[in-house]
Parts: structure tokens; C-alpha cells; sequence
């Protein structure tokens, strides 16, 4: 790169830091960086277009154009060559930028006489924060030093955006990380939460992004890389166990830490001008710009690689990260991009007060995790990371998927009547907790938990469940990062046992592939992962583990009484051979001499369609059978439960869908098997009484949806809600929820 070239950029740059180091208001240091930029570059025009709303672009500075057009022209992004930039995030370079295609003409800006066009985006860490803009009378490209120099003159301003460097009266900026923000997000897990921003990787700021000695931000990088190698190269060999295909990303993680290009790319950006944290936060910025663009899954993945070290990289230069010396604080709400189930079950159930994830799905390991808790789970509630600090105040809305950042005095008051009614209501279950969920004209219905920790178990007496009717064993594979021995697993549920005392407790074999991925499982390339090699299939094909985990229950038993169901059962031989495979292992156990169990019941989740209508042999031999409603019901439908845009598309109580509850109903009362309903659906009151009026007399829910099912049910007449529901389906409704409505909240008289 010619010297003189890297001498202009420092020049630029350091005349930029002294205008920013004045003592101005925010739009006097725009005008001024306009003025500083078209002069250092000898152009008539420098101008700064920002980001209103989230489609909006407003001209909020400029060096050349009319002043009077200053916060009056806007444009909705992807209008314009302005608007191209911000939605492509990729310079625009034109000699001729009326001929440009999408060139929109702004007669009030009196740009026509200018033929030259080129654009930068005002970006950091994926975050579009505006467009930088260079016009001149002349026709000319410009060449790629101009252009690069531009993205790092566009870094600055990013970052001192970040800083509040252009706050003030008349800035078309509002302070960052200060005013309001509201997130809509996918519900992970329902209920409402007031506390404060925790962030699980707290964001880095850099305060200097202009170097003052390039020599010694030099040196910083080269130290600091030298740190980072040495952290990979200590991961590499710490890998014990490691399959190829791991080992294989772990060495292109380690080729991208010694990669010369990525270095010199910022050894460049330090030369001209910025500080070694910015140049590293620059490539950054420029990894996920590049990810957003790449379709291919691989490259995507190893761009998400070089984005991983350069924030390691970042952590390293500024001293920031996760031991910041931050207290947490006493009503924390974590705030991350995604969280895997070890790390989030570190933080414990009785810190957090709710979960907000950037990435994340409804069928999530951190969406498993804060179900067990009970807590309030949002997912897919981007940016929140960009604009969450420490310590700012934060409402989730766990019941329409909301979370209010920094929210103002209205809103809270409107947030606190609202806890306060959920408090009160909580407050009236808890009074039911030993009382029976019996109807109104004395129909029984059992109601047990869902668990999959320990410490879910304390809610067995709490919550007024009769026993656990799921325990995930999944979650000890999902939160190590071997696989857990069979001692080891026979101690746990062992102490599960002790923990539920006279109480059932069904364990759900091993139900993992899909969503649900172990970090020492080779991940398998399935194009709809969810109809693949998982659950049952799995074990089938692999029988090691399942021989395990059988093993290790019988002898947890220890002359107790054991019960078992295999997830994802599809057709009778699947469940025969399961079963056999069980057995097997008790007479081994028989042999060995270990105590058996008193009892040995096994039963299989009723899954999929298949399997409702599977021959009556199979009813006949399942000690039990549980309906997985959450996977029945998007198999039934057709529609994926991790899909925004159709899995609140179709309703429980679809008539079609109660119509196949019907028959599974009907046809284990003909066999004399035992049936229970599991999943999401069986802790929603409307959907749990309406289940009860078709005949289920056992549901599985998460414990803090006990008490409002068990209200509900002890309110209701079922053989008159039975009568409204077959009404219903006889008029030829497509859902019988309007008429369950009706009838539960409107007065009746009572039963004679």
C-alpha cells in the first residue's frame, strides 16, 4: 500500500478525532465530520444518512447538498442508491449514479449537477447504523484505496455513534443504549417478568477508535494474536475424545487464528489510522456483514468461525468479557444471542427471573430448561444483544412474546397490575394444592408434572401434582460433554425416586436427534431433522446408550416400582422391539445378581398419526400410553412447531384433530390401557378441560400450570361441556373453541 495513501488516512482520521474531542452538540460534530471528509478528499459533497426508525433513512448531515434538505429528506431503505446501500450493506461506486438502476432524484437536496456516487455503510457488529456518502461534479469511479478508506472514516463513525458522540438537540440520533426499545420476539415459555439485563457475553465497547501510534497498536495486535493462538492451540489439545468430523472444524478454527490475510487485513486498517481494537472490530463487522450474504451453509459456518475470534480477539485487546466485575443483579433477566442447556443451567433456577435469546426455538434446549424453571422464555427477539447493557431495566412479556428495554413510566405501571393480577390469581391456586382435581359433577382427572432436573422435583409437593408423568432423561446427555456413565445415571434416578417418595415418576427413554443435538454426537445432515433419525430410531439402531440408560434404571429401582415409555414410537414393531431390548436387560440384571424392581410398567408416547392408528395389539400390549401432543399435533397438521408463520396456524381444538383424540381415547378404553396427555397444550386450561370432556382422565404439565387447570376443571361440569363440544362438531365448526368459551365463561345455572 503506497505511504502516502496510509499518511492521507491518518490525517483524515486525526483531524476527525479532534473535531469529535470538541466541545459541541452532537449535530454541530455531524456538520463538521461532512465538512472534514469532503475536504481531506477533495470533493463538493460528504453526507450522513442515518437510520430513523428501522425503514427509514433521514439525511442528518451534509457537506455540499442544500442545508435546508438536512432532516427532511428521507427514504425507506432499498429506495435510492442510499437506500441500496443500507439494505445490500455493500459500497455503491458509480461515475454515473443518474444512470445507476434504482437512482431516485431528490430535487430538494440540488444533487443533479453531481454525477460521481459512492456509498459506504455506517455498520457495527452486523447493526446497519446509516450511509456514509462522497458526490462529485466529476464523472469518476473511485479507486478501491478511496473506497477502503471510507469503510475505516465509516468504522469511526460507527463507534462514535456508540459512544453518544452525536446525542444532542437536533441530531437525528437519540442516545443509544438509553432510550426506549421494544422486541418482538416467539414465545419459548409463557409468564410475565420485571428485572434487569443480565448479558451472558457482555458487548465490548471500544472508547478509542483512532490510533494515536500505530507502531504500538501494532505491537497490541501482535500481542494479543499471540494470546489467542496459544488459547486455540490449548483447545486443540484438550479435545480428548474428539470425533474427525470435530476435530476437523476445531483445525480450521485453528487455520483461521494463523491466517496471514485476516492479519494483514487489520495490520492495513491499523495503518491507516485506526486503533487495534477498532481494525479487529472492523473485520468483525465485516465477517457478519459477509455471513448475512453467503447462502451455503459450510462458508457460512466458517465466516461464523473468523466472527467467533475476532470477538475473542476483541476480548483479549480491551480487557471485556464476562469477568467485568459486574454484580449481578438481584432480579436478573439473562440476555443473550443463544445459550446452550450447561451453561444456562449454571446460572441456576432461583437467580434468574426470565430468559431473553436473540436466536433460540420454542423446542429449544434453553426453552426445556426454562420450562423446568418456570420462567419466562423469549426467542428470536433480535437486536437485543446491540442494544442491552448490565443493568438496564426489562419486561418480558411472556404471553404475547414482548420485551419491553429501558420501557417508560406507563408502561411499567401498566406491567406491574398486570404481575400483580397473575399474583393474585396464583395466590388462589395455591389454596387448591391438596384438593383433588375433581369436576363439578365429580369426574376425577389426575394431574402430574413434567421434570428433567433435580431441581424440579421440589415442585412435585408444591405444585400439588400426583406424580411426574415425564421425566426427560435427555437433559444429563444435553448439559455434559461425555457421554454420563451408568453409575452415575443410576444414582440420579435413583434420587428422583426418593425425591417423588410413593409418587409415580414415568422416565421417557433417551429422546434426542432433531432439535435436540449432543455436543459429542456427530451431527447428522438431514434436510427435516424433525422426521429423521431420532428419539426411538436412534436407540434402535444404536442400542449401546439405551442398554445404558435400562441398565441403569432397573438398578435405581432397587425394589421399587419402575416406569418406562419409549418416545417416538411410529409402529408396533418398534415398540415390541424396544420393549424386548428393555427386558433383555432385566433378566441380565436378574442374573447378576441385582435387586429388581417390584413392578415394571412400559409404555410408549403417542407421537405420531401412525401409531393412533396402529392394530389393536398394540394397545393390548402397552402397559400405557402418553399422547405427545406437541409433536402429534405438527405431524397431524403438517406444520412445523419451530416455524413462526404456521405453528399458531392451526388450533387444538380443531374438530379433525379432537376427532383422532376421540378414537386413541376410545381405543385404549377398549383395551383397558391407561392413557395420559403430555405437552404444552395439557397445561392450557380451555385445551385441559376440553380433554377431560372427551374422556382423558390423566394430563402431564409443567408444574406452574397445575393450579389453573385444576381451578377450571373443579369449576366445570364435563358432561355438559361434552354436550356443547359435540354440538359444536355437529354444526360442522372447524374449531369447537368459541363454544367452549362461551359455555365456561358465561353463567349457568348449576347442577341439580
Amino acid at each position: 500500500m503506497p505511504q502516502n495513501r496510509e499518511s492521507d488516512s491518518r490525517k483524515l482520521l486525526g483531524r476527525l478525532k479532534a473535531a469529535l474531542a470538541e466541545d459541541s452538540a452532537g449535530q454541530e460534530r455531524l456538520d463538521r465530520i461532512t465538512t472534514i471528509i469532503a475536504e481531506s478528499m477533495g470533493l463538493e459533497v460528504c453526507s450522513i444518512y442515518l437510520f430513523r426508525d428501522a425503514d427509514t433513512l433521514e439525511l442528518s448531515a451534509t457537506e455540499g447538498l442544500k442545508p435546508e434538505a438536512v432532516h427532511k429528506t428521507r427514504m425507506r431503505v432499498g429506495e435510492g442508491l442510499v437506500g441500496r446501500v443500507a439494505r445490500t450493506k455493500r459500497p455503491i461506486n458509480s461515475a454515473d449514479a443518474p444512470s445507476e438502476r434504482g437512482f431516485r432524484y431528490m430535487a430538494e437536496t440540488g444533487e443533479e449537477i453531481y454525477s460521481s456516487f459512492l456509498g459506504v455503510p455506517i455498520q457495527r457488529l452486523g447493526e446497519t447504523l446509516g450511509v456514509l456518502v462522497v458526490q462529485s461534479k466529476e464523472a469518476r469511479s473511485f479507486s478501491e484505496d478511496e473506497i477502503y478508506g471510507m469503510e475505516v472514516v465509516a468504522m469511526v463513525i460507527a463507534e462514535m455513534t456508540e459512544l453518544g458522540a452525536f446525542v444532542g438537540e437536533g441530531a437525528a440520533l437519540a442516545a443509544l443504549h438509553q432510550r426506549p426499545a421494544t422486541f418482538k420476539g416467539g414465545i419459548g415459555q409463557e409468564g410475565s417478568a420485571m428485572g434487569h439485563v443480565w448479558l451472558h457475553e457482555p458487548r465490548v465497547v471500544v472508547t478509542n477508535p483512532i490510533a494515536d501510534d500505530p507502531a504500538e497498536e501494532l505491537k497490541k495486535l501482535d500481542a494479543a494474536i499471540e494470546t489467542l493462538r496459544v488459547s486455540v492451540d490449548e483447545l486443540l489439545a484438550t479435545a480428548d475424545g474428539a470425533d474427525k468430523e470435530q476435530m476437523q472444524v476445531l483445525e480450521a478454527y485453528r487455520m483461521f487464528a494463523n491466517s496471514r490475510g485476516w492479519r494483514r487485513r487489520m495490520e492495513e486498517d491499523i495503518a491507516r489510522g485506526l486503533s487495534a481494537a477498532a481494525a479487529v472490530e472492523k473485520e468483525q463487522t465485516s465477517a457478519r456483514a459477509r455471513m448475512s450474504q453467503v447462502p451455503d451453509p459450510y462458508l457460512r459456518e466458517r465466516l461464523h468461525d473468523l466472527n467467533d475470534l475476532s470477538n475473542r480477539l476483541l476480548r483479549i485487546l480491551t480487557g471485556q468479557g464476562k469477568e467485568t466485575g459486574a454484580e449481578m443483579p438481584e432480579d436478573p433477566i439473562l440476555v443473550a444471542s443463544n445459550i446452550g442447556p450447561g451453561e444456562l443451567l449454571e446460572y441456576g433456577r432461583r437467580k434468574l427471573r426470565g430468559i431473553v435469546l436473540e436466536e433460540g426455538s420454542v423446542a429449544s434446549h434453553a426453552a426445556i430448561v426454562a420450562r423446568a424453571w418456570a420462567i419466562p422464555l423469549i426467542v428470536h427477539a433480535g437486536p437485543v444483544t446491540a442494544e442491552a447493557l448490565n443493568g438496564d431495566l426489562i419486561l418480558v412479556d411472556g404471553e404475547h412474546g414482548i420485551v419491553h428495554l429501558r420501557p417508560e413510566e406507563a408502561v411499567i405501571d401498566s406491567f406491574r397490575d398486570k404481575m400483580a393480577m397473575e399474583a393474585a390469581q396464583q395466590e388462589r391456586y395455591v389454596s387448591l394444592r391438596d384438593q383433588p382435581a375433581e369436576s363439578d359433577d365429580g369426574v376425577r382427572v389426575r394431574l402430574t408434572m413434567n421434570a428433567g432436573l433435580m431441581a424440579d422435583l421440589p415442585s412435585l409437593e408444591s405444585s400439588g401434582a400426583e406424580g411426574v408423568g415425564l421425566f426427560r432423561t435427555e437433559l444429563q446427555f444435553l448439559t455434559q460433554s461425555r457421554v454420563p456413565r451408568r453409575g452415575e445415571l443410576a444414582q440420579l434416578y435413583s434420587r428422583v425416586l426418593d425425591r417423588a417418595g410413593d409418587k409415580q415418576v414415568v422416565f421417557r427413554t433417551l429422546d434426542i436427534g432433531s432439535d435436540k443435538v449432543l455436543p459429542y454426537m456427530k451431527p447428522q445432515d438431514e434436510p427435516n431433522p424433525a422426521l429423521g433419525w431420532r428419539a426411538i430410531r436412534l436407540g434402535l439402531d444404536k442400542p449401546g446408550v439405551m442398554r445404558m440408560q435400562a441398565q441403569a434404571m432397573i438398578r435405581a429401582a432397587t425394589g421399587r416400582k419402575l416406569t418406562v415409555m419409549f418416545p417416538f414410537i411410529a409402529q408396533l414393531q418398534e415398540f415390541r422391539d424396544a420393549r424386548e431390548l428393555f427386558l433383555r436387560e432385566v433378566e441380565r440384571e436378574r442374573r447378576m445378581g441385582h435387586i429388581l424392581p417390584t413392578e415394571i410398567k412400559i409404555g410408549a408416547m403417542l407421537e405420531t398419526p401412525s401409531l393412533a392408528f396402529s392394530p389393536a395389539q398394540f394397545y393390548d400390549e402397552a402397559d400405557f400410553i402418553s399422547i405427545g401432543g406437541n409433536d402429534l399435533k405438527q405431524f397431524f397438521f403438517a406444520a412445523d412447531r419451530e416455524n413462526e408463520r404456521v405453528r399458531r396456524r392451526y388450533d387444538t381444538l380443531n374438530v379433525s384433530f379432537l376427532n383422532m383424540i376421540e378414537m386413541i381415547i376410545r381405543r385404549c378404553a377398549e383395551a383397558g390401557t391407561p392413557l395420559s396427555f403430555c405437552g404444552e397444550d395439557a397445561g392450557r386450561p380451555i385445551e385441559a378441560v376440553t380433554f377431560a370432556a372427551l374422556g382423558l382422565r390423566s394430563l402431564s404439565m409443567r408444574p406452574a400450570s397445575i393450579g389453573p387447570v385444576k381451578h377450571l376443571i373443579r369449576r366445570t361440569n364435563l358432561a355438559q361441556l361434552r354436550k356443547v363440544i359435540d354440538t359444536a362438531r355437529g354444526s360442522g365448526a372447524q374449531s369447537v373453541r368459541p363454544a367452549v368459551i362461551e359455555y365456561l365463561y358465561k353463567p349457568h345455572p348449576p347442577t341439580p
